[in-house]
């Protein structure tokens, strides 16, 4: 195998001898941490590319039981609806099918509500505005500073008209 030379990792950049055993078609140097986030990128891709490969497994694994299984845990509200009877009507997997299509569009329909959070900055008509000036009425006292000759600073004519 001809000798490949040195190329930059996918991940962290570095530059790195590939193994010879590998050659051309290494992508990522030796550091552990590089080859799990290879890993994990690569897992990534191929759940995303065969995205039901794992829910048409289980559906052909609890057909294939001797058994009947029991209904599929599925989230609420889902959960309040008789499976048994679905299974009875539809079959083991028709049941598993409709299931897993209800749990797939529940979670869409709940992905759709947190795109749409409700907007509080606006102004709602209800609400009464709150008042521009303060609610406390003016003191019809007055108070004087002290003269010279008045020791107690109170007017002694009393509060202005």
């Amino acid at each position: 195998m001809p000798d490949v030379g040195k190329r930059p990792c996918c991940v962290c950049g570095r530059w790195f001898r590939p193994d010879p055993r590998i050659g051309a078609r290494q992508r990522a140097c030796r550091q552990p941490e590089c080859q799990v986030a290879r890993r994990r990128r690569k897992q990534k891709a191929w759940r995303e590319a065969n995205s039901d490969y794992f829910i048409a497994r289980r559906m052909q694994k609890r057909a294939a039981e001797s058994r009947p299984p029991e209904p599929l845990r599925l989230p609420p509200p889902l959960n309040q609806l008789p499976w048994d009877i679905a299974q009875s009507q539809f079959g083991i997997q028709g049941a598993d099918f409709i299931g897993n299509m209800g749990t797939l569009l529940l979670r869409a329909a709940q992905s759709q509500f947190e795109a749409y959070m409700a907007d509080s900055t606006g102004v709602i008509d209800t609400v009464v505005a709150p008042a521009t000036q303060s609610q406390i009425r003016p003191v019809r006292e007055s108070v004087r500073v002290a003269s010279a000759g008045d020791e107690t600073g109170i007017s002694p004519i009393g509060p202005p008209l």
